[in-house]
This record gives C-alpha cells, sequence and structure tokens, in this order.
C-alpha cells in the first residue's frame, strides 16, 4: 500500500501561483518533459515536489504556461511569508483608481455617448477598461499563444471583448472589475488558508545549544554531531533527538502527538526533537543526526502526503479540461444558432446571453477548494498527531467500516509481568527463571523484556550463544553449551520436545521453558488493557464502523475475553504472523467497504501494509512503522483511529459540499443565461462568489471539533 521514499525529489515554492487550472497544466506539462522523472504539483501548498536533473526545463515549463510564476528553493517546515503578497496595495490602487472612473462613466455615460460621436466614449471608458483588465488580457493572450486555451482570463477577456462589441462598455469595465476585486479576496482566502495549514508545519527547530568545556555555543541544529551534548532551557523546542543525561523536566508534545497533557522526561529518558521543555534544563546527549530526527521525518511525511492525490481530486482535474471546452462551444453555438434558425431572434440579445454562459463556465471554484479542502484535512489530521501520508488514505478512510486490531501494544499496554512462576518437579523457581532469562537475554519482545525484569539480577552474555528467534513461538539459545528454549506451546511441538499433555491445555500467555530437552516449567505472563481502549471501540462504533476484530497471537482464550471486555465481533487469538494476514485477506475478500488494520507497525509489518489502511499505532520515533503504514499515529493511544476516520469523512463532506454547490449554481446561472433570465452582473458575482465561499468552506476542515 504504501510507497517508501528513495528518489532524488527535491521540494519548490511556487511563487505567485494563484491559478489552479495553470497548476494542472503545469503538472502535466511537467510529468512529460525530459529529464523529469517524476512531478508532483500541490496548488493548495503551493508547492512542488521534482525528481529531475533538468532544472532549466522546467523553468521553461512554468515560464511558458504561467510567467508570473516564480519557482524557488523551498526552506522546508519553515513558515513562507511571501503569501503575504506585498503587491496588494498597487493592486488595491489601481482598482479603486478603476473604480471612481467607471462610477463617473455611469453618471456622465449619456454625455461621453454624445461627444465626438461616441469616440470620447470608447477613448475614456476603454482607458479604464485597459487599467483593470490589462493584466487579464495580457495573460490571455501570453496563453494563447503557448497553446493553453480556456482558462479564466481567457474567459473573462472574450466576455468583456464582447460586451464591447454590442457597445455594453460599462457593462464590460463592471464586469472586468468585479472579476478582479473577486480574484483578489479569492486570493488573499486562499493565502490565508495556505499560512493556517504552513503554521502546523512551522515547528522546525531553529537553533540548538551545544554544549563546550565551559559554556554552550549556539549554532544549526545540523552543524551537531551524534554523541554530543545540547542543552535545551525552559521555554525551548528540542532540537535533536536524544537521551537526558541531566536535570528534568516537564514536556510539552502536543506538536508531535497532538497530546495536551504534559510528559515528564528525566535522566536516562528519551525525548524527541519538537517536544517543548515547560519548567526545566536539560542537557541531552544526541542519538541521531538532525536530518533523521522525528520532527525531520514527521514534516517530510506532511510534505509528500500532500503530493499524493484523492481520486476525487484527480477527477475534478480531468472533468474541468472537458467541462470548460464543452460550455464555451456551448456558447458559441447559442450566439449563432438561434439568430439562424429563429424569426425575430437578434444577435445581439443571443451573443450576450453567451458571454454569460462564458463568464460562469470558469471551473476555478472546484480546482482551488477541492485541493485545499484535502489538504486542510491532512492538517487538521497532523494537528492531532495523526500523520496521513496522503490525501489518498484520507478518502479511504471516509469508507471504512470495518477496524482490525492487533491486541498487544495496540489494546493492551504492552508491558508484561511475571504472574506465576510454575517449576516442574525437580526443579526449582529460581533455576527456571534463569533459564527463561538466558533464552531471552537477546530478545527485545515486551514478554522477554517482562521475563528479564523479574528476574532482576545481570544477565553475563559470555554464557550465551547461537540465539535463534522464531517470530509468533519463541527463542532458543546455547547457554554453557547446552541448548536452552522459552516459548509458547507450538513451540515445544515445534522443538519436538516431550512434555506433559496437561501443558497444551493450559490457558492464558504462557511461557514454557526447556533445557537440553527437559520440561523445566512454565511462567505466566499477564498484560492489562488501555483505559482508552474501550472509549476508542465506542468512538469508532459512533463513525459507523459496523465491524472490530482483534487478531492476536495469544491463547485464544486470552484473546476471547479481552474481545468481551471491549465489545468486539470477532477475536482470534493463536495466530503467526501469516495467519493475521490470511484472515485480514478473508475480512477484505467479504466486505464491500474499506478494511483498516492497527497495529504496532514492526510485528505487523506485513498486515499494516496489505490492508486498506494500515495504522501504525504509538510510533513516534519508529522508523519501522513511519516506513510501514498508511497511517502514523504519533500518540499510543487507540481512540485516534477514530478521530482519524472523523477527519477522513468530514473532509470528504465538506469537499463533496464544494462540489455540489459549485456545479449546481453554476449549471443554474448558465440555464438562466441561456434564457436571457440572468445578465453578466449576476454571472460574474455568482463565479466569484462561488469561488470564495467554496474556499472558505474548504478551511471548516482545519477548524471542526472532532470526536
Amino acid at each position: 500500500m504504501t510507497d517508501h521514499y528513495e528518489t532524488q525529489e527535491q521540494k519548490y515554492r511556487l511563487k505567485n501561483l494563484d491559478c489552479a487550472l495553470c497548476a494542472a497544466k503545469i503538472e502535466k506539462e511537467l510529468q512529460r518533459t525530459p529529464g523529469v522523472r517524476s512531478a508532483s504539483l500541490n496548488f493548495a501548498s503551493g508547492t512542488l515536489a521534482l525528481d529531475t536533473d533538468n532544472l532549466a526545463a522546467v523553468r521553461q515549463v512554468i515560464t511558458n504556461i504561467e510567467p508570473a510564476v516564480e519557482i524557488e528553493p523551498l526552506e522546508r517546515y519553515l513558515h513562507n511569508e511571501q503569501d503575504a503578497n506585498p503587491q496588494d496595495w498597487p493592486r488595491l490602487a489601481r482598482l479603486g483608481i478603476a473604480a471612481v472612473f467607471w462610477l463617473l462613466g455611469l453618471v456622465f455615460h449619456a454625455r461621453l455617448h454624445s461627444l465626438l460621436f461616441g469616440v470620447a466614449e470608447y477613448l475614456i471608458l476603454g482607458s479604464v477598461y485597459l487599467l483593470v483588465g490589462l493584466d487579464v488580457l495580457k495573460a490571455a493572450w501570453r496563453n494563447l499563444r503557448a497553446g493553453n486555451w480556456f482558462d479564466e482570463n481567457f474567459l473573462m477577456s472574450i466576455a468583456t471583448i464582447g460586451a464591447f462589441a454590442i457597445h455594453e462598455i460599462p457593462e464590460a469595465i463592471g464586469v472586468m472589475l468585479f472579476y478582479q476585486v473577486g480574484d483578489y479576496l479569492q486570493d488573499r482566502s486562499l493565502a490565508g488558508s495556505r499560512r493556517s495549514i504552513q503554521s502546523l508545519l512551522a515547528i522546525r527547530p531553529d537553533q540548538a545549544h551545544r554544549k563546550t568545556a565551559d559554556s554552550f555555543e549556539t549554532v544549526a541544529p545540523e552543524a551537531v554531531a551524534v554523541g554530543e551534548t545540547i542543552i535545551v532551557r525552559p521555554g525551548e523546542r528540542i532540537p535533536l533527538d536524544g537521551i537526558v543525561s541531566a536535570g528534568q523536566a516537564q514536556l510539552n508534545t502536543a506538536a508531535l502527538t497532538g497530546e495536551s497533557v504534559p510528559r515528564r522526561a528525566e535522566v536516562g529518558d528519551s525525548v524527541l526533537a519538537g517536544m517543548i521543555s515547560r519548567d526545566g534544563l536539560l542537557e541531552i546527549q544526541v542519538e541521531k543526526p538532525f536530518a533523521q530526527s522525528s520532527v525531520v521525518r514527521m514534516m517530510e511525511l506532511v510534505e509528500h502526503a500532500a503530493n499524493r492525490k484523492a481520486k476525487t481530486e484527480r477527477f475534478i482535474t480531468r472533468f474541468a479540461k472537458v467541462y470548460t471546452p464543452v460550455v464555451v462551444a456551448a456558447a458559441v453555438l447559442l450566439a449563432l444558432l438561434p439568430p439562424l434558425l429563429l424569426p425575430d431572434a437578434r444577435f445581439t440579445d443571443w451573443l450576450y446571453r453567451a458571454l454569460v454562459m462564458l463568464v460562469i463556465s470558469c471551473p476555478c471554484a472546484l480546482m482551488i477548494s477541492v485541493p485545499l479542502g484535502y489538504f486542510g484535512g491532512l492538517g487538521a489530521a497532523s494537528k492531532q498527531g495523526i500523520l496521513i501520508k496522503g490525501a489518498n488514505f484520507l478518502e479511504t478512510l471516509s469508507r471504512v467500516r470495518t477496524v482490525v486490531f492487533d491486541k498487544t501494544g495496540t489494546l493492551t499496554r504492552g508491558v508484561f509481568k511475571v504472574l506465576e512462576v510454575a517449576p516442574h518437579a525437580g526443579h526449582s523457581a529460581e533455576e527456571l527463571l534463569e533459564a527463561a532469562a538466558y533464552a531471552e537475554a537477546s530478545s527485545t519482545h515486551p514478554i522477554a523484556v517482562s521475563i528479564l525484569k523479574a528476574y532482576g539480577k545481570p544477565v553475563d552474555y559470555t554464557r550465551i550463544s547461537d540465539v535463534e528467534e522464531t517470530p509468533g513461538k519463541g527463542v532458543c539459545a546455547s547457554v554453557d553449551g547446552v541448548m536452552v528454549s522459552a516459548g509458547n506451546d507450538a513451540y515445544l511441538h515445534y522443538l519436538k520436545i516431550s512434555h506433559e499433555p496437561e501443558c497444551c491445555e493450559l490457558s492464558g500467555t504462557l511461557v514454557h521453558v526447556t533445557r537440553g530437552g527437559d520440561d523445566l516449567g512454565y511462567i505466566r505472563i499477564g498484560d492489562e488493557l488501555k483505559p482508552e481502549s474501550l472509549p476508542a471501540m465506542q468512538a469508532l462504533r459512533a463513525e459507523g464502523v459496523q465491524r472490530l476484530v482483534m487478531l492476536s497471537g495469544d491463547h485464544s482464550v486470552i484473546a476471547a475475553d479481552t474481545a468481551r471486555d471491549l465489545a468486539i465481533d470477532n477475536a482470534h487469538g493463536s495466530l503467526l504472523p501469516e495467519d493475521k494476514l490470511r484472515l485480514l485477506e478473508d475480512y477484505m475478500h467479504n466486505t464491500g467497504h474499506a478494511v483498516a488494520f492497527v497495529g504496532d507497525g514492526i510485528n505487523d509489518a506485513p498486515v499494516i501494509a496489505r490492508a486498506d489502511v494500515g495504522f501504525a499505532m504509538g510510533a513516534l520515533g519508529s522508523d519501522a512503522a513511519i516506513e510501514t503504514a498508511d497511517v502514523v499515529l504519533m500518540a499510543d493511544d487507540p481512540i485516534k483511529v477514530a478521530q482519524a476516520i472523523s477527519i477522513g469523512k468530514r473532509t470528504r463532506r465538506i469537499v463533496w459540499q464544494n462540489i455540489v454547490f459549485a456545479l449546481g449554481v453554476k449549471l443554474a446561472v448558465l440555464l438562466l443565461g441561456a434564457f436571457g433570465i440572468v445578465n453578466i452582473w449576476l454571472a460574474v458575482i455568482a463565479d466569484v462568489g462561488v469561488a470564495l465561499l467554496a474556499v472558505l468552506n474548504s478551511t471548516r476542515v482545519m477548524g471542526g471539533k472532532q470526536r
């Protein structure tokens, strides 16, 4: 399901990109440009992801389509102030002057028309028209020469020039003026939306205080090497991943996990870049270079997500390429056929109706609001500590009706403890526990950790050799030259070690320990539910999830008990990784909706990758989880699965509101214009108003409250 990013991809900012249709054309042209291996342009964020050795050709393509657009390297994760648009005041002044002269023209229209046989009217009002619309005319001509027809500049130019031709001069100026004012408001709204989204990503640490012999020096995070020590003062953001070597503090982790509850950090604790020290001075020994830190990986994940388009987004792009030419052709036929076929039909009347159709036909409302809606959804999710790897997965989340969970570490704490040490006759509890500890000493499994903790003594690793771990069963090792094993009942059968028949009937999480082929006894291990697990199941039901499933490697009796406590529909226990994959595929084949799987991102990597949407739970700082999952939950909280589904459904709902609203208004105005009921004034107001409202509606994705 997921892609692995190992390309030469670079990110660029496209400055002054305010035309959604132009953005789609740029992306399409770049994808077939020699020397460009991949190109993905995200209009909502104004960024271009490129894998190319021919940047000069890229610049030429962009210039040919939209000369005003400038391409520049993207300074990752920093809030870019260019969207503030320093050209606002000259633009507003020009529009204000044009508006004043247009109003004067309306008042003195009759007198101007009578001067010099109407020449004065064309000279004065024509000058006002050029003042407000010259840049639109230039853009239309430039695009025509480049073979790019049917954009908003072309449509507005033809409509207003046509109005001049039928001597509707004040109307032509008014239409262009309203269009420019609406375009300005739309640009400001779009820029504001981009800034609100980008602000979520502006958590990149700018500096680090590297410890020296007698003080510290402030350097860029990139300049700090692994093993060096940095100092983080109260109120500062941790710049690199590491281990606390001195001090203690309450850490604000909201930027990474979306959680408001602070986390305590003391000596020996791992801390991650992006966390903020609230009240203490910390000394941190750096474990990873800045490029591999959690905050950088998180930001890269969000950036890459913006370039994975949803099916709806791709459909709208294809639709716009067909829709606009069809409407233009219909407008031409509307202007020409009725005067030829209908008696007493005046050409100027029908031309005017055709001009109304041209004004309303621009699909900008769709081309802007749809990608902006998806980008807002990705931003809203990241704000909650939910990293969704693309708009395509965001859309799939809205269709999830079956959620399959791993048990250990996902619904339970995954912090095991030894509940019982049961040696067989002739062996002691100490002997049994020591053998198990030495067998498990090289394993990182939570069960192994609990056994070593219960043993409570240092392990002499020089006594251990030939360690072999079998996933889902157990581990064996040579200890003092004697083979020692620790695993479940299936592992005893796998090793063909004779044991008491009643051992096969015992329930619970049991670790059977053998030495030299002799069954020493078993150790019973316990786990406990996370307090968030039951509310998470209830929240998923509230979001429309119809079936909850649990797949576990634990004994079937334990799996059934856990499922009963959480009101889970189906539970399967005693599973190997391949069994989980087989059962997941069965559920996927037997349902008509999307199926999600939630696991820890390491042991369940194949199942996570196979699901329609794979979740990695509690994956903060986990490379394996980020590589495997489609959705990375930075906090170890299952209720975020319901939040992700909620955001997916909300995003899709808002996107389709925009689609239905924009197409509905445009279709209504097209029909009313064809029958002569709507004039060109209302057409331009409807066109600009629809685009503006659709953009504003898209921003609701960011501000909506989730369950």
